[in-house]
């Protein structure tokens, strides 16, 4: 396995856990060298203290001269980091609507715009972005993380279009909720806002769209995420892959 990306550089964000910790980990069992993104520095330093092939950087991805300093030699960008907030649209802090985009949509393109050259140069590249069911679908009080991955959609698209001739493809995996702290933070907000236990957020909100009852493991994020570097993905490209249990479906 380790054959596949042996000499190849990937940059994954939001690396400390969740998604983001176990497509690194996919990664380095195919041979790539990984450098971890998140803002954690103890996360990261954990990472790359039980995984080969990672090296741990510390960057707040909402601080866009910081992305700018992120290495750009990379030939596979995973673009993962993200963060949640649940509020009515008429008390949405503003700030904070502003800081979700730069982090889960501007950072993402000062990313791919960096990746690209190198990508081009080497004539294969691969762009991965963590979109999510609400990539596709809106959910109320989530004004911002919509509008963040709706756009990370087109900015995907986009990428496809103009990487084609140079061996770049670019694509969105779209996970329903997936057990990460992003998730279990979440719930918490959801049970606030709604005045119900966090049992009943997950039954009665989370999983009332998705047709399999159940929250998606990151490791299987991190298995759908190696189909778009693997032998598969040459012609994978523009896509938005779902893994939602279905509910996309209705």
């Amino acid at each position: 396995m380790g054959a596949l990306l042996d000499g190849k550089k990937a940059l994954v964000t939001g690396a400390g856990s969740g998604i983001g910790a176990a497509v690194a980990r996919r990664l380095v069992a195919d041979g790539a060298a990984v450098y971890a993104v998140d803002r954690d520095p103890d996360r990261v330093a954990a990472l790359a203290a039980e995984t080969p092939l990672v090296t741990p950087l510390t960057c707040d991805l909402s601080d866009l001269d910081a992305v700018e300093e992120l290495p750009a030699d990379v030939d596979v960008l995973v673009n993962n980091a993200g963060r949640q907030h649940v509020s009515r649209l008429e008390e949405f802090d503003t700030e904070i609507f502003s800081s979700i985009l730069r982090l889960m949509l501007e950072s993402p393109f000062r990313l791919i715009r960096r990746s690209l050259p190198h990508m081009y140069t080497q004539g294969w590249g691969r762009v991965i972005n963590i979109s999510s069911a609400h990539g596709l679908r809106a959910s109320p009080y989530k004004s911002a993380y919509v509008s963040a991955k709706h756009g990370l959609e087109g900015l995907s698209k986009v990428t496809a279009l103009e990487g084609a001739e140079h061996g770049v493809t670019s694509n969105c995996i779209n996970p329903a909720y997936v057990r990460t702290p992003l998730v279990e933070a979440q719930i918490a907000d959801q049970a606030r806002t709604h005045g119900i236990s966090e049992d009943e957020v997950i039954e009665k909100i989370m999983l009332t769209p998705v047709a399999r009852k159940r929250l998606i493991e990151p490791a299987e994020t991190a298995e759908l995420a190696a189909v778009l570097w693997g032998p598969a993905s040459p012609s994978i490209t523009g896509a938005s892959l779902t893994q939602d249990g279905g509910w996309t479906a209705r």
